[in-house]
């Protein structure tokens, strides 16, 4: 078994997508092999003769941390990359980001298929619970990368490909329990080649925790089924996977002052405690998300294939909140007469809903020759959404008891189709160029939950070009160099919270890439410089809407570069040694940040606007390392030291110490043995120790600012919020394999 970090690192180095090798149950041609292997997925990836920055990640390189944790958790030694979750023991809601970008700038693909959520281009893993146990292999790609479906990529591409089923029969149980009563049940099984042309596969889990803040828990169920025809030259796989979540709710943070204090402290469902003293019980996110996809690959002649696949999602829920003397108004409500009093707000239970559908289809065709290669590709996807809010309880109303107060519906259209061709002119040297247009339709009409009307009717035309080349000096030294342009089109929030007049434009990205790499069989190393050039950047501007979120606004010019450094040694045959580093810079060139004025009374008395020069951009860490020793002392038994380190981040774009996020470095320590026992195939046992110096630190967090006039000299006053991740905690579990 290699070891978590190793093949990482030699991934990002050799730069090549080598996806699994997925069985070949019915097939035994040498060139029908090549086919099988994930040929829809690998249109939209990095192959070795592509000259663009990525790590691959193998099944085994996350399965001896996979005790439960969400996948962001188990990509956290990826280079560039910073990991969190609100819970703070990796369950529940988690993220990641890349090179500083957050998730609504992060395309992430299921076997081939987009997955950010269409409106807020963002990704919610938590609606995939346990999708690490389906994962074969995954890419992930930094910058702009190469043209694929679904969002524009500002900061990287996740490309996620899931297992095919297994060509033997078998079965498998799992479990694992750990700190906070975290815990994971999970069972698998395969046919195995029935009738030599079918097979099957699939998975359920169950995971649950308590979350390291108060009252965070998770209440997880996630199920994964793949089936697929083999044929003699093609292949029909339908994939059918979903999950339910129900969280308590920890978005909240922990405020600065009680930070100090009480690190766990969850403010969720405290909202007057109830006039009895005790947190809203029932102050959760409740979603449920299903997945089909019914993908095709037919090979033609030699060096041809075709790939078209259809999908759809469906995902619908809402988070409920307890809310203590609300105005009935705000709520279309009227006010309500109790004897010779008239009531005019109360106490009330509201629900959140979203209702979606996403669902298209995306298609390419592939040529592999000796020295040309081509592929065309593309898609089409549509989303229909509706918000709405419905108070379900309420102290003081008229009415029924399950009143809808605000309705806005969603539609979204986005097209693409992208030409990349890959040319060798030598042995040595090699050139890429990849060409994608993309149109995007985003329309929203209806209330939003402050009652304001919603209209928005738009269209996006984007042409996001491509060219790189890469030359091999030898067997060991190799030098490549990439040009991208990216586009990108406003949120779903970045329409609706623009202030009155001021419509927020869509952002460009130019990535410049350059790196060297050395490989030989005990030492590898990769340097790469990358650039990163924004144009009408969406960045927060400290202003709040009417009910206290952020408003971005378009900045004109801001930039991220940086140089990553990558290495890997195994001086002996039972030691490996790993290490990333990342140094960046990150920048916005001029930043006007917007406060408002209120007196003693906490009445508004205008806006304060303040202008920053050449400050940091928010959540950007200028350096985040990582280094992994894995010890192999006998076969089947591993030990891995996993460290990192990531550095201060600030909460907003104006580079103040007042508001940031201390560095922090945390170490893990995994233990994994493998063994066959009796008629058992396969007996794992694993053992992970997180955080094992028991480091009090934050890895995420928000602030907003105000500003008071008392007597005619003015304050300003920060309130910063954070996200405490867990002091040392443990894990252990075992998996039997039949």
């Amino acid at each position: 078994m290699k070891s978590f970090l190793l093949s990482l690192f030699f991934g990002a180095i050799a730069m090549a997508a080598q996806a699994q090798q997925t069985d070949s149950l019915a097939v035994d041609s040498i060139a029908m092999q090549g086919f099988l292997e994930g040929a829809v997925i690998n249109a939209t990836r990095a192959g070795k003769e592509v000259p663009t920055t990525h790590t691959n990640v193998q099944r085994e390189d996350i399965e001896p941390l996979n005790l439960g944790q969400d996948l962001p958790i188990l990509l956290d030694q990826t280079p560039s990359l910073v990991s969190t979750t609100d819970a703070g023991a990796g369950v529940g809601y988690t993220g990641l980001r890349i090179r500083g970008s957050d998730q609504t700038r992060i395309n992430v693909t299921l076997n081939g298929i987009p997955y950010n959520d269409a409106e807020s281009q963002g990704v919610f893993w938590v609606n995939m619970p346990d999708l690490g146990s389906s994962v074969d292999n995954i890419q992930i790609q930094r910058g702009v990368g190469t043209s694929t479906n679904g969002s524009g990529a500002f900061g990287g591409t996740v490309n996620i490909q899931t297992m095919d089923p297994s060509k033997i029969a078998f079965g498998e149980v799992g479990a694992s329990y750990g700190s906070f009563n975290t815990y994971r049940l999970q069972g698998q099984f395969g046919t195995g080649l029935m009738g030599n042309r079918f097979a099957v596969q699939g998975r359920l889990s169950k995971i649950a925790s308590d979350g390291y803040i108060d009252r965070a828990t998770s209440d997880l169920t996630s199920f994964f089924i793949s089936g697929a025809y083999y044929g003699e030259k093609d292949i029909l796989r339908l994939n059918v996977f979903g999950g339910k979540e129900v969280t308590y709710q920890a978005w909240n943070g922990v405020d600065e002052a009680t930070l100090a204090t009480d690190r766990t402290q969850n403010s969720a469902g405290t909202d007057g405690f109830n006039k009895a003293g005790d947190p809203y019980k029932n102050e959760v996110d409740n979603y449920r998300q299903d997945q089909y996809q019914l993908i095709y690959s037919r090979q033609i002649g030699q060096k041809w294939y075709i790939n078209p696949a259809l999908h759809y999602t469906r995902g619908y829920g809402y988070f409920e909140q307890y809310k203590v003397d609300e105005d009935l108004a705000d709520y279309l409500l009227s006010p309500v007469t109790i004897g010779a009093d008239t009531v005019f707000s109360t106490d009330l239970v509201r629900r959140r809903w979203l209702d979606n559908h996403f669902y298209g289809a995306v298609f390419s065709a592939i040529y592999k020759g000796e020295k040309l290669g081509l592929t065309f590709g593309g898609g089409w996807n549509q989303y229909r959404g509706e918000h709405f809010g419905r108070v379900i309880w309420a102290e003081f109303a008229t009415g029924d008891n399950d009143h809808q107060y605000y309705y806005s519906k969603g539609y979204k259209n986005d097209g693409n189709i992208y030409a990349k061709l890959t040319y060798a002119v030598k042995e040595k040297l090699r050139f890429f160029v990849d060409l994608q247009y993309r149109n995007v339709i985003h329309q929203l009409e209806g209330t939003d939950n402050d009652l304001r009307v919603i209209s928005v009717d738009k269209t996006f035309h984007f042409f996001n070009p491509k060219a790189g080349v890469s030359y091999d000096f030898n067997t060991k030294n190799a030098l490549y160099t990439t040009f991208a342009i990216g586009n990108r089109e406003p949120t779903r929030g970045d329409f609706i919270d623009a202030p009155i007049g001021l419509e927020p434009t869509a952002e460009r990205l130019y990535n410049l890439e350059v790196g060297y790499q050395y490989t030989s069989t005990k030492y590898a190393f990769t340097a790469n410089y990358y650039l990163m050039n924004y144009k009408d950047q969406l960045v927060l501007t400290g202003e709040l809407n009417d009910v206290g979120a952020p408003i971005r606004t378009n900045v004109d010019q801001s930039y991220r570069t940086g140089i990553e450094l990558v290495g890997a040694v195994k001086p002996l045959k039972w030691l490996n040694i790993n290490a990333n580093v990342t140094y960046s810079i990150n920048k916005i060139k001029d930043f006007e940040e917007v406060l408002y004025v209120y007196d003693e009374n906490y009445t508004f008395l205008g806006e304060q606007r303040n202008i920053y020069e050449n400050t940091d951009i928010s959540f950007s860490p200028s350096l985040i390392a990582a280094l992994g020793i894995t010890f192999t002392p006998v076969k089947g038994f591993n030990i891995s030291l996993l460290n990192k380190y990531v550095g201060k981040q600030y909460l907003d774009n104006t580079q103040s110490d007042d508001r940031q996020l201390d560095g922090y470095f945390t170490t893990n320590l995994n233990l994994n043995y493998t063994f066959k026992f009796w008629v058992l195939k396969e007996v794992t046992l694993s053992v992970l120790v997180n955080n094992i110096f028991n480091q009090l630190y934050e890895s995420n967090g928000y602030t907003f600012s105000e500003v008071y006039n008392t007597a005619g000299e003015e304050a300003r006053a920060d309130y910063n919020y954070y996200y405490p991740q867990a002091g040392i905690n443990v894990l252990g579990g075992v998996k039997i394999r039949f």
